[in-house]
Formats: structure tokens, sequence, C-alpha cells
């Protein structure tokens, strides 16, 4: 008999992989019960503002009715099972929360008996949460692809976010390494929790008080480099998902070698490819918050990224025609395209230009990253005779400055500007 400490063990062990689980979005307000979604997100992530915040992240169990050759919890591999009943999922969230250990919950599980059975074990846990133990922090809950549209529906209205892994980006992909799963199965519940909530919406204009139904949205999630797919394929998937079902968030997971009897899978020893997944969330951003269309980033004649500059970077090298821009009559829109600028910065420039034409030391002092920047743009100051070598001569000179001021720690985070 597994004791209960080494049930958590391995369950939370086993959840590690599923990357899925930032927490903005939550709106629950708390009433007259315990946590609060909207004063606090949640197991060491980070809200869209940057809050660090805690959850507590477990499977069901890990039993699993499928052989995914990517998964750890494939029903083939020989590791240690376990699996959590209803009320322990419940007491052990209310008892961490209760010693200030998280600050919310998100629970996955792997598929045993059937889709409808785990699916019901799931729901019936943030059931019990919110209605018995009048829980109000937040919670995501990983759906079950072929659960019942009911189930569906019904977990939907305790839980905060919902999501369901797409597993690996293109069906030939997940096919090879999953032949026992489609993304159809992903569509169905994905489809019913956009038309639910855009139901609820609609109805919201004639009735005050609706009940919530995932409030903060549903995302999915998508193995890569497990599977021969290039970066364009990836994000043509992820953006047609976006626009289909309104996904609030795509998450990009380096395939993490577990399998090594697989032929049909890569070896690439024990790193999971890192800068390629930054690479890919750094487009995905770009996509979403900067106006950039997929095809400017990724296309025919440039199907994957370049790994020792971001996405923004290189779409400005191969784009010369585009600068310089001047910041001081450009607007919003052209001036995040700088490298360099960000948003808030790109902010800051048109609402400081109200007040004057900028200068060299001012746009310093307003936070971007000026070294980069100055390449692509002009303000009052500025000799253009000093500048603009285009392209390979900028390259050269950014490539090198990474490289000397680059950190000896090998998880060196990747910034976008």
């Amino acid at each position: 008999m597994i004791g209960f400490d080494d049930k958590l063990r391995i369950l939370a062990d086993a959840a590690k992989y599923d990357v899925s689980c930032s927490s903005s979005g939550g709106k629950r307000k708390n009433t007259d019960g315990i946590g609060d979604a909207s004063a606090s997100g949640i197991c060491h992530t980070y809200t869209e503002d940057g809050r660090c915040v805690s959850l507590l992240k477990i499977l069901m169990t890990n039993y699993c009715i499928y052989d995914c050759s990517f998964c750890v919890s494939r029903r083939s591999n020989d590791v240690q099972r376990a699996a959590f009943s209803v009320k322990e999922v419940v007491d052990l969230t209310m008892n961490f929360y209760r010693r200030n250990y998280i600050e919310g919950l998100f629970l996955s599980s792997g598929i045993f008996k059937s889709a409808d059975y785990t699916m019901e074990r799931l729901m019936l846990v943030v059931k019990k949460l919110r209605t018995e133990e009048r829980f109000n922090g937040y919670i995501h809950l990983k759906a079950i692809p072929g659960a019942s549209e009911s189930l569906l529906k019904q977990a939907g209205l305790y839980v905060d976010r919902m999501s369901v892994n797409l597993e690996i980006p293109t069906e030939e992909g997940l096919k090879l390494v999953a032949p026992e799963k489609d993304h159809q199965s992903v569509r169905e519940p994905l489809a019913i929790v956009k038309n639910e909530i855009l139901n609820i919406q609609q109805h919201k204009k004639i009735v005050k008080k609706l009940p919530l139904f995932v409030p903060a949205g549903q995302s999915t999630q998508m193995v890569i480099g497990a599977t021969p797919e290039t970066d364009l394929q990836i994000m043509r998937t992820a953006d047609e998902f976006y626009k289909d079902y309104k996904l609030k968030r795509v998450y990009y997971s380096g395939y993490i070698p577990i399998n090594a009897t697989d032929s049909m899978l890569p070896q690439i020893g024990t790193t999971p490819p890192l800068v390629r997944e930054n690479r890919l969330y750094q487009t995905d951003w770009l996509l979403r918050f900067y106006g950039f269309s997929l095809h400017e980033i990724l296309n025919t004649k440039h199907q994957q990224l370049e790994l020792d500059i971001d996405p923004k970077l290189a779409w400005a090298l191969r784009n010369p025609q585009f600068f310089p821009i001047d910041i001081n009559t450009a607007d919003y829109s052209s001036i995040i395209r700088i490298p360099g600028i960000g948003r808030q910065s790109a902010n800051k420039i048109v609402q400081a230009r109200q007040y004057g034409k900028l200068k060299e030391y001012q746009l310093r002092k307003l936070g971007i990253a000026f070294n980069r920047a100055k390449y692509f743009m002009i303000c009052v100051d500025t000799v253009i005779s000093a500048g603009f070598h285009y392209p390979e001569q900028i390259r050269k000179t950014l490539i090198g400055h990474q490289t000397s001021t680059k950190s000896n720690s090998s998880q060196m985070q990747l910034t976008l500007f």
C-alpha cells in the first residue's frame, strides 16, 4: 500500500511536465469563503504583470490507458503508479492553503478506465472545493479529451481556467508518437468551452446575474522537438487555435527525453530545446501583442526561427527598407517594431514627445535597449552617417555584444524588446 506522502511525491513529480499553468485572468471574488483568485494568482508561476505565485500542481493519477511515446505516464512505462481519491485531493488542497503553502490548484490526470470516468472525478474535486469547502482560490483544470459535453460544462462552472493539451503540433506528428490520439478529440472540448463562454456573454445582455464559466479562459500545450515539425508548422497551428477557439495562451514545452528506447523519438541527450522553446514564445508574443502577422516572421522562405537572435530582430534585419524609424513622428505600431523597444517604452515615447522632440539622452532614460535600438531609429540629434549598416554588420555587432555579456548560467533568460 502506497502511503499518502509517496502518492504526493509521485503525482506531483509526474505533473511537472505540464507547463500550462499560468494563473493570470482569474476574476473570482471572495465573498464569504476561503481564498481569493482576484487578489492573488497562482506552484511558482508568473502572472502577466510579473507576480510570482504558488500553485498545488498534481495529477489525480498517473495511471493511463494511452501509450504516448513522449509521456512519462504512458501505460508501458515502468514507473511507480499512484492515484488520489476525490476526498484526498480536496483535503490536500485545503490543508496546503490553510498553511499558506499555495494560492490555488492546478489539477490534471492520466486517463484511467475512460475519459468520462476520469473527467467526472476531476469535476467532483472542483465542485466539492467550491460548494462544500467554499474555496475561492484559483483553479486550473485540465479537461479530458473525449469527455462528455455535460461534464465539461459542469466542471466549467467551478474553475477559473480550463485547458486541453494538443500534445503534438500536427496530426501527422501525433500519429507517429501517439497513434491512439487525434486532434479532433482536442478540438471538441475547446469548441464546447468557447461556445459556452460566448453563450453566457450573450445572455449577460439580458440577464443581469449569471454564474461564472471558465472566467480566465482556456489554453493548450504543444510538445516541441519530439516530432520533426518546423517552427512555421508549430506557429501556424498556434495561430489557428488562437483564432478558432479564442485561447488565452498556447504553451510550448520543449521535449524532455524520457524514452530512450523509442526510435521514433529524437535522442537529444538530457537537455530539452530551451532556446527554441523561448524563440517560439517570443514569436507568440509578437503575434498577439506587437501587431505582426505570421507570414512576416515565418514563411516558406524562413521556416525555422533563428536561435542566435530573437524573431523581432531577425525580422528587422530581413526588412531594412522599413528603417530607420523617426522616433519623433512614427506612430506607436511602428515604434514597437524597433528591436530594443517594448510596448511600455513605446507608450512612454509617444507620451513624452508631446512636450518636445526627443533626443538620445532622453530615450536612454525611458528604459529602451538603446545599444540595440540605435541601429533602427533616428531622433533629433542622431547622426545618420554613424549607423545603419544593414544587415550583416548589425547582426555581427549585436551577436558579439550578446556573447560578451552572456551570463555563465545555462538557464539565462532570453528577453524580447
